[in-house]
C-alpha cells in the first residue's frame, strides 16, 4: 500500500521514501531498499519509532517523512555508546528523556553475598509458578498504581509485552512472591530467556518498604537460577532509581550497558 512519497538526492541519485503501511516506511534508491522506518505503540500508549538506514542522509529523509505523518510525542531508544545514532535522532529534534543501565547480575551467593539472606520475620517466599493468580494480579495492580502515583510507570525499565486490554500481568508462572500472613506484599519476575535470564521486575508494596523484602526476593530468584546452572542474570535499572541501583550494585552486579530513551514533543 503506497500512501506517501517523498524524494531527495543522496549523492547523485534520487531516494524515494514511501509510506507502505500505517506504521512502516521504506526508502528506495535505484530500486534498492536503502532504509526502513517503523513505528509501534507500546502498552503504555507511547509511540516509539525506529529507523534503519544505510546513510545519514537517508535516515534524515525517513525521519522527516515519519515526523510529518505521526502525532507527537514520539520516542526512540538508542545504545548510549552509539554516538552516530544519537546524533541522527538529535538532528530530527529528539532529546534525551531518561537513561537505563544494564547490569550483569551474579547468581552465585558467595559472590553476591546473598547466601545468608532470609526473609524478614513473618514473611515467606512463594516460588515461581506456585503463587495464587488472583492475589498475584491484585498485588501487581496495587504496585503499578503506587508507582504511577509517584515516579510514574514510564520511569520503570521498559519490557514491551503484548497484553490484552486492561491486563498487566501476562504469565503468572514467571513470578515469585513474598507473603506476609495471608497477603502478598512483594514480587519478582524472572523471564527464563535462553541466553541469559532477565529480572524484569522486583517490587514491594509501599507500606512494606525498608524491611528487607526486596533483598530476600532477589536472593531467592538468583539462588534458584544458580541451582539450575545459570551463572548470571540480566537487569535494567533507571539511573534515577537510587534504591534499585544500590540494591544491584550492593550484590556485585556489574554495569555493562546503557540505553537512552529519546523524546520529541
Amino acid at each position: 500500500m503506497n500512501l506517501v512519497h517523498s524524494t531527495s538526492s543522496a549523492g547523485d541519485r534520487a531516494v524515494m521514501v514511501t509510506r507502505v503501511s500505517d506504521m512502516q516506511w521504506h526508502a528506495v534508491e535505484d530500486d534498492l531498499t536503502v532504509g526502513r522506518g517503523d513505528a509501534a505503540r507500546r502498552p503504555d500508549g507511547r509511540l516509539f519509532i525506529s529507523i534503519d538506514a544505510w546513510h545519514g542522509a537517508v535516515f534524515d529523509r525517513i525521519a522527516a517523512a515519519m515526523l510529518a505523518d505521526l502525532p507527537t510525542a514520539l520516542y526512540a531508544v538508542v545504545d548510549e555508546v552509539d554516538h552516530d545514532s544519537r546524533s541522527a535522532w538529535e538532528r530530527a529534534g529528539f532529546a534525551v528523556a531518561r537513561r537505563e543501565w544494564g547490569y550483569l547480575v551474579p547468581t552465585d551467593p558467595h559472590v553476591s553475598g546473598l547466601g545468608s539472606v532470609r526473609p524478614p520475620s513473618g514473611v515467606t517466599i512463594v516460588p515461581a509458578g506456585q503463587a495464587e493468580e488472583g492475589p498475584l494480579r491484585a498485588l501487581d495492580r496495587v504496585i503499578r498504581d503506587e508507582v504511577e502515583a509517584t515516579v510514574g510507570w514510564r520511569r520503570m525499565p521498559a519490557e514491551v509485552l503484548p497484553r490484552p486490554a486492561g491486563t498487566t500481568l501476562v504469565d503468572p508462572s514467571k513470578y515469585a512472591v513474598a507473603r506476609h500472613s495471608d497477603e502478598y506484599v512483594g514480587l519478582v519476575r524472572v523471564a527464563p530467556l535462553i541466553r541469559q535470564p532477565r529480572i524484569g521486575l522486583i517490587a514491594v508494596r509501599a507500606d512494606r518498604h525498608r524491611r528487607g523484602i526486596a533483598r530476600a526476593l532477589l536472593a531467592h530468584a538468583l539462588g534458584s537460577l544458580h541451582r539450575s546452572g545459570v551463572s548470571a542474570a540480566w537487569a535494567e535499572v533507571d539511573e534515577a532509581n537510587a534504591a534499585a541501583t544500590a540494591l544491584f550494585e550492593g550484590i556485585g552486579a556489574r554495569r555493562t550497558a546503557g540505553t537512552l530513551e529519546l523524546v520529541r514533543r
